[in-house]
């Protein structure tokens, strides 16, 4: 049965190529796309024709810079991307903004927002060279793109400790063996998440390689992660405080981070990043932050970096 309208897997088939590819084309104008319920449909005739063509559909950047006008752009799928947070993740339900989340790192959602694949992504990337928070990266990468990074939280970050460990801890040296024991089993987490490259950058700092440690298995959330300190699956986690003060286990503080949303500049001004901040000003939300150990929103929404 033929369908008026292709979905973005199905276009992708036709034209072999990849999904995220198909997302770049339709953010960039160069394929007949429309909007509904959140998911981007291509009507079936407009693609048959602009195949027929062979010619690709005039490109947004192109026209912005002839000073020609242009067709409304695509919009972003409804997908906050990046690291894990808690305070986010409750707002994201919350709020009602139709906003799904796809947490997996901060260095997946930079990825995953380069090729079009949500309208957001949270960071929280700490550069040991001027001792700052994102906007290096932010910079770095889409410094020629119409995307806004914007203050989420400060957050306090540190080692949260399980129950059964017999040992005094007050650094991450004191993760490696002592008097003859192994060192503490450790929650890893994957390569590309945040609190992974911090704690590898800061415990090279402290003297603190991997074989003084006995990594778990890959966790791949905060959540995940201090769970496994909570089951005993693992002796420590390099975790937020908030989690810790949830499950009651002991928490040792080492660093104070931020953590941003990178958001794509036109999709800050859409019904669901609007709904998310409108909601972000209410007393349920700051009621919700002042309960979380650790959370710093003083500076929700303040403007690190601004691309043009």
């Amino acid at each position: 049965m033929t369908t008026e309208y292709l979905t973005t897997r199905e276009l992708a088939t036709l034209l072999r190529i990849k999904e995220r590819k198909v997302y770049d084309l339709a953010a960039s104008g160069a394929v007949p796309c429309s909007k509904a319920m959140g998911k981007l449909l291509f009507p079936r005739a407009e693609v048959e024709a602009w195949l027929a063509a062979g010619q690709p559909r005039p490109d947004l950047r192109k026209q912005q810079r002839n000073g020609r006008s242009n067709p409304p752009q695509a919009a972003l799928p409804n997908v906050m991307l990046g690291s894990h947070d808690p305070l986010l993740e409750w707002a994201l339900r919350e709020s009602g903004s139709g906003l799904a989340a796809y947490f997996d790192g901060s260095g997946d959602g930079l990825r995953r927002f380069a090729d079009g694949e949500g309208l957001a992504a949270g960071l929280h990337l700490f550069d040991p060279t001027d001792q700052s928070w994102n906007v290096n990266v932010a910079t770095e990468r889409f410094g020629s793109s119409p995307a806004v990074l914007v203050e989420w939280a400060k957050r306090q970050r540190g080692l949260i400790i399980g129950r059964s460990v017999d040992r005094e801890i007050g650094g991450l040296a004191d993760l490696r063996g002592q008097r003859g024991l192994p060192g503490l089993r450790f929650a890893a987490r994957q390569a590309e998440a945040g609190a992974q490259q911090l704690f590898d950058a800061l415990a090279d700092q402290a003297g603190l390689c991997k074989a003084d440690i006995q990594e778990t298995a890959v966790l791949r959330s905060e959540t995940d992660a201090a769970l496994a300190v909570l089951e005993d699956k693992a002796d420590a986690s390099f975790g937020l405080q908030s989690l810790a003060v949830q499950y009651q286990l002991a928490f040792v503080p080492i660093i104070e981070e931020r953590y941003d949303l990178l958001v794509d500049r036109r999709s800050w001004f859409e019904p669901p990043m609007q709904i998310l901040m409108n909601f972000c000003a209410s007393e349920a939300f700051k009621e919700r932050a002042s309960e979380l150990e650790g959370y710093d929103i003083e500076g929700l929404g303040r403007v690190h970096f601004n691309g043009p």
